[in-house]
């Protein structure tokens, strides 16, 4: 009996690296299912993180016609009401790690939360919503850079950045993991038989 395929949407190879090691790591080596990757240019909608992840999973849905996965991340500044959000993509892009350093540079509070939102379509296009979270400060970027904003986010408990860790360490605390577990624990109890 072939194994039940679900499409992993997205273009971030790292991410898709993180992902598949996940998983790997969560079953021992022995997944239950393939996961495979489509890089799908979705659309970026504007609106609160769960909602925005439910229409890009029915948009990926609609292109995929079978079960799949799509994840939103967010990083949230608690100094600038939760800003930028999930929109932290595009701040990204227009002023890199430093500038994300630099727009708490007037504030105190420096504290920020990570957040992964996965979401899961099934066959007939159900979408369920999990979300993980890690709390840290943004620091000025290491000199590594590795994914992202990793260089400027240092998670609660620990003297270095999600870059500075190496990969193994930082999925085992990351937002990203957390999420991708509690879709574990769905398709363990309501998709893989």
């Amino acid at each position: 009996m072939s194994k039940k395929n679900i499409v992993f949407v997205t273009g971030n190879v790292k991410k898709l690296e993180e992902v598949m090691q996940m998983f790997k790591n969560f079953y021992k080596d022995s997944v239950p299912f393939d996961l495979s990757n489509k890089n799908i240019d979705l659309p970026e909608h504007q609106g609160e993180r769960d909602e925005i992840c439910k229409m890009k999973a029915q948009a990926a849905f609609e292109i995929i016609k079978g079960p799949c996965i799509v994840e939103d991340t967010s990083l949230c500044f608690n100094a600038i009401g939760g800003l930028p959000g999930p929109y932290i993509k595009w701040f990204l892009k227009a002023t890199g790690p430093i500038g994300l350093y630099r727009m708490l540079k007037g504030f105190e509070d420096k504290t920020a939360m990570a957040v992964c939102t996965v979401a899961y379509v099934n066959e007939q296009g159900e979408v369920n919503i999990f979300s993980g979270e890690t709390y840290g400060t943004i620091i000025e970027p290491t000199a590594v850079e590795t994914f992202g904003w990793d260089s400027c986010f240092k998670p609660d408990g620990y003297e270095i950045t999600y870059a500075e860790m190496p990969k193994e360490e930082k999925n085992l605390i990351s937002h990203r993991m957390k999420a991708m577990y509690k879709l574990k624990e769905f398709l363990d109890q309501n998709v893989i038989v």
